[in-house]
């Protein structure tokens, strides 16, 4: 069974984004960005995939994203395809969409993931964001990768934003970087 991965960078307080839907804060390196080209490719947005010279390069661990509204409208300015090398499904009751690659999704995200984790063929599903759709799904995350930078946003969007609701997860590796930054690999317990 396919896997849903809430794949995602968080500054210091839990914010995954600024108030504004920034994301420029991150302290990036040379190392952490050749890491993320090599082992996840495919979480690359389609027009930095280019300049980062990973045209044509295969997905290696997730084929469909999901994101939230928030998450998608800031590539508008750039794109209405953020992900063209994935399926992609956008969660929300209210956006139109004129892309044919693009999938709007009105309904209960629960709903879609499952049916996206049924499919008998297919890697796993890259949870883009933001923090409201990652804890309306929270009952059907099975992994987060949590890219954890050394900076404090002091406010913007939390890693997960609804209601009360401890749910263990269990860190199965780490790995830290020259900017400081850490990746941690994190399992349903």
């Amino acid at each position: 069974m396919r896997k849903l991965v809430y794949y995602i960078a968080v500054s210091l307080d839990g914010y995954i984004a600024g108030p504004g839907h920034e994301f420029d804060f991150y302290p990036v390196s040379d190392q952490l960005a050749a890491w993320i080209n090599d082992r996840y490719p495919e979480t690359v947005p389609t027009h930095v995939r280019g300049p980062a010279g990973l045209d044509g390069v295969p997905n290696q661990v997730f084929d469909t994203v999901v994101m939230g509204r928030g998450t998608y409208e800031p590539a508008l300015g750039v794109t209405t395809s953020p992900y063209a090398h994935l399926r992609q499904y956008v969660v929300s009751s209210t956006l139109t969409i004129d892309d044919p690659t693009v999938q709007v999704e009105k309904g209960d995200p629960v709903e879609l993931v499952r049916r996206l984790k049924s499919e008998d063929t297919g890697k796993d599903i890259y949870l883009c964001g933001g923090g409201r759709l990652a804890a309306s799904l929270l009952p059907e995350i099975d992994e987060i990768i949590l890219k954890s930078y050394p900076v404090v946003a002091g406010n913007g969007i939390p890693v997960f934003s609804g209601t009360f609701r401890p749910t263990l997860f269990t860190p199965t590796r780490r790995e830290s970087f020259d900017n400081g930054a850490q990746i941690t690999w994190l399992t349903r317990a």
